[in-house]
């Protein structure tokens, strides 16, 4: 049996077999009641004796003409519902088919791809829920895009330092001293941490990184990393202030040490020296909350949304300069969500300083 495939014939097929069906139920329902109906109209009950004689000729001509009046009806009916179902069907098909075609686009690549948000109800919702489906897409391919494009030039620069100096040692044009292997040790631990941080990174994002978790004493881990990290801040004057309270969390404490580490690091890379950091740990709203705040250049609203994108810098010269590579703060995030948590930013502006965030739940 014949069976429509496009939604547009189904519509009009199942209009039809509804138009159809109600015909025929009024053409019986005339059929039956319709003699009585006359006899009482020509003024004769049921048990009238005229009535009874009723010449059967006149009620032959009113079936006749009954018929005759329903068959022309149910032609003017049918011609009526195949306009009226045609126009419905492609109204509400249109713009699933029109969406049907972008859905192709998209999956050949196309991810600009968008759809007008035409029709009301379910249609509407389906044509909204598809572009922020597209738009979401779109953001990754050029989040890919961009992270292929940051590894290879990340990558370049030790390499290509690597094999200058290389080069030079073959051609007896570098003297393999002290120097010049420890300056090929550094290039090489820069090509170790970057891949590391990138598979940290890719681990934590694809939910694939193992994590202990258990009460883990914030206060205490804090205190750890900001003693760690004291002699480094001395060399430039600044000064490290730690303001806990006793906080329990449950997580990874390898993590959180982590997650902190990089936060303390990235406040004493930009932070002017002869000023203050101050590291705070906290219980509010149900969550631990750990935070690092810092006097340095500050964070415009647009790069609070974007500083824990890969490979994003808010000065990509002096970042690179110091030695960032711009994923810290993407494995930062990956990791507090992973455990449950959260990680964000706030900043009055620029030039009045940061203040990075970490929630993790309560032990």
């Amino acid at each position: 049996m014949y069976r429509p495939q496009s939604l547009r014939a189904r519509l009009i097929l199942a209009n039809l077999v509804v138009v159809g069906v109600a015909l025929g139920t009024v053409l019986v329902a005339v059929s039956l009641v319709g003699p009585g109906y006359f006899s009482e109209a020509m003024g004769h009950g049921p048990n009238d004796p005229a009535g009874q004689q009723m010449d059967a000729a006149t009620l032959a001509a009113f079936g006749v003409a009954v018929r005759t009046a329903l068959l022309a009806a149910l032609v003017a009916a049918v011609i009526a519902s195949v306009v009226v179902a045609l126009a419905i069907s492609t109204r509400i098909a249109g713009p699933v088919t029109h969406l049907a075609a972008a859905a192709r686009r998209v999956a050949a690549g196309h991810y600009a791809e968008r759809v007008p948000a035409a029709g009301q109800g379910e249609v509407r919702d389906l044509a909204d829920s598809f572009n922020s489906m597209a738009g979401s897409l779109e953001a990754t391919e050029r989040r890919r895009l961009r992270l292929v494009g940051d590894v290879a030039h990340e990558l370049r620069t030790p390499l290509t330092t690597l094999d200058g100096y290389l080069e030079g040692l073959e051609d007896g044009v570098v003297a393999p001293d002290l120097k010049t292997w420890r300056l090929l040790r550094r290039e090489t631990a820069r090509l170790n941490r970057l891949v590391g941080d990138l598979q940290d990174l890719w681990r934590a994002e694809a939910r694939e990184l193992p994590l202990r978790l258990a009460p883990v004493d914030v206060a205490s881990v804090a205190q750890d990393i900001v003693e760690r990290a004291r002699p480094a801040a001395a060399e430039r004057h600044i000064e490290i202030d730690l303001e806990s309270s006793e906080t329990t969390a449950l997580a990874d404490r390898d993590r959180v040490a982590q997650i902190l580490d990089n936060y303390l690091s990235n406040a004493l890379r930009y932070a002017p020296d002869g000023s203050r950091v101050v590291v705070a740990a906290s219980q509010r709203d149900g969550s631990v909350w750990l935070s690092v705040r810092d006097s340095g250049p500050g964070l415009t609203p647009e790069q609070r949304t974007q500083v824990f994108e890969r490979f994003y810098r808010i000065d990509p010269s002096r970042s690179r300069a110091l030695g960032g590579a711009g994923i810290g703060l993407s494995i930062v995030r990956a990791l507090a969500e992973a455990m449950d948590g959260r990680a964000w930013a706030e900043s009055d502006g620029p030039a009045r300083g940061s203040t990075f965030f970490v929630s993790l739940p309560t032990s």
